[in-house]
């Protein structure tokens, strides 16, 4: 009889949650990088499907001898890329990992969720499931929804991730309910609604118990990597001269040409929903820093990171890169709200990754915090963390926040996914690795200082590349990330526009 989906979750077992178990465990995990999210939002990241390459430092559990790996993307990808991978991982010989590693692909680059690819092709699903061994494997996806959840159920074989029928807990609406649950600050704000004249209802509502504010964000529900925001700026609407009636129609206007990043923004709000939410401002300096965490099988919550955000985009809130560790001055409030926020959601049931978006404000000497969203999946500053914890068997420090090789010594890093530039379009991954290699710039353990690569598939067709900085304190992984940024670029442009040889004719001459 087949087993439904909290019925197969289970079966999870508490050691499958950690990425490295060092105690002999014998499990297979099955990798689906789908990134299952709303198309329209989805249409804006540039190389979209690549970005199935980002989970390949989930290899990382192959430094247990007993675990075996199913990797599917929608396209092959490179033994280069894979390699590249795997020879990070410290004491196992890469050829013992390659041998527990099974590489699998739909052979459809459609600009679809590969979870969706994967449910037509049950020819692909009947080979993947010879290779699981029954009641010792699970599903790692980068986001849990209806089509991971028909897949755990089609295939039998238990999904490490939190029940879609409790994502409103990472929705802006559930964000904000789980805050208020735990105490923790949050900006002033709205309920949901899916309409532009309850928009306008709930902006001119915000405005009118704090007349103050000079702008303030809309929110799709659902919107990911700042893509479903967009501010707003109330004093050039000059709100506190009308009455209440005049005041609606003027903001219902002001909505009509927000610059919502989403193109088809309204239908969305229909579908999904939105908020309105005070823009914080204010105090000598501004920050957005996150905590990451996960929830094991049984419950344990274990924080993983804090980073500081790097955003930018056309409304400055969409996601580009991070720093890691947090600001000394408020990382341990901020693991503190963290630890309750996954506590909450560990009751709930939910299971594996989540993190915690803020910003802080500084006042004089003082630190002021506000929680902005929940993520209930993989994200961003996943796989950096996943990368330098591969690399260098690493842990996050309960008392100080700090991430400790094993020597005690601290490690910095800067990461992104989008170092872009024109000269790098074109090259290959194997040019890069040339390059890097002649550079010297990738990571060694040795000095704990250089950089590891990821979206090697998008430099070609789009310019661009994932890279994560490592160093022993922020200002020497902030010149380890300048300096290959400088590097990469500058070579590129050597093997991309090579010197006419003296004496030759230049093309079309």
């Amino acid at each position: 009889m087949a087993l439904n989906f909290r019925e197969l979750q289970q079966q999870l077992q508490p050691g499958w949650g950690c990425e490295h178990s060092g105690d002999g465990g014998q499990f297979d995990v099955l990798v689906v990088p789908s990134l299952s999210m709303d198309r329209a939002l989805m249409a804006l990241v540039t190389g979209a499907h690549h970005y199935e390459e980002r989970q390949l430092f989930s290899l990382i559990r192959l430094r247990d001898p007993g675990v075996r790996a199913v990797y599917v993307t929608s396209k092959l990808l490179p033994e280069l890329v894979v390699d590249a991978v795997l020879e990070l991982l410290p004491g196992v010989p890469t050829s013992h990992a390659r041998r527990r590693l099974h590489l699998f692909d739909t052979d459809d680059a459609s600009n679809r969720p590969l979870t969706e690819k994967l449910l037509e092709r049950p020819a692909l699903l009947g080979r993947i499931r010879e290779l699981l061994r029954p009641g010792r494997s699970f599903i790692s996806c980068f986001v849990v929804t209806e089509l991971e959840k028909q897949l755990s159920e089609l295939l039998q074989v238990p999904l490490l991730g939190t029940d879609p029928a409790l994502g409103q807990w990472g929705s802006k609406a559930g964000s904000r309910a789980l805050f208020a649950r735990c105490g923790v600050p949050h900006p002033p704000g709205s309920g949901l609604v899916t309409s532009l004249d309850d928009l306008s209802e709930a902006t001119a509502e915000l405005w009118e118990a704090h007349p103050q504010l000079r702008r303030c964000v809309v929110k799709l529900n659902e919107g990911i990597s700042g893509e479903g925001n967009a501010p707003l700026e109330l004093e050039p609407l000059q709100l506190a001269s009308l009455s209440s009636a005049e005041r609606r129609q003027r903001l219902r206007q002001a909505l009509e040409t927000l610059p919502m990043p989403a193109a088809s923004w309204r239908d969305l709000l229909a579908q999904q929903g939105a908020l309105v939410e005070a823009w914080l401002e204010g105090g000598e300096a501004l920050s957005s820093p996150s905590v990451q965490g996960t929830i094991h099988p049984g419950g344990r919550v274990e924080l993983l990171s804090t980073h500081e955000q790097i955003l930018g985009g056309p409304s400055g809130q969409t996601y580009l890169g991070c720093r890691m560790p947090a600001e000394a001055a408020y990382r341990l409030e901020l693991m503190r709200h963290g630890r309750a926020i996954g506590e909450a959601l560990a009751a709930e049931g939910a299971l594996e990754r989540y993190a915690v978006d803020f910003i802080a404000r500084r006042f004089e000497d003082r630190w002021d915090l506000q929680a902005i969203e929940v993520n209930l999946r993989q994200g961003g500053t996943t796989h950096p963390t996943m990368a330098l914890r591969a690399i260098t068997t690493g842990h996050l420090d309960p008392d100080t926040g700090l991430f400790l090789a094993p020597t005690g010594q601290p490690l910095h890093y800067r990461a992104t996914d989008n170092l872009t530039h024109p000269d790098l379009r074109g090259l290959l991954p194997a040019d890069l690795i040339d390059i890097v290699a002649d550079a010297d710039l990738h990571y060694d353990p040795a000095r704990l200082r250089g950089s590891v690569f990821h979206l090697l598939g998008c430099l070609s067709e789009y310019g661009k590349l994932g890279m994560t900085c490592v160093g022993r304190s922020a200002e020497e992984a902030e010149a380890v990330y300048s300096g290959t940024a400088d590097s990469l670029i500058s070579r590129a442009m050597e093997l991309q526009h090579p010197a006419t040889p003296p004496g030759a004719r230049p093309p079309g001459t």
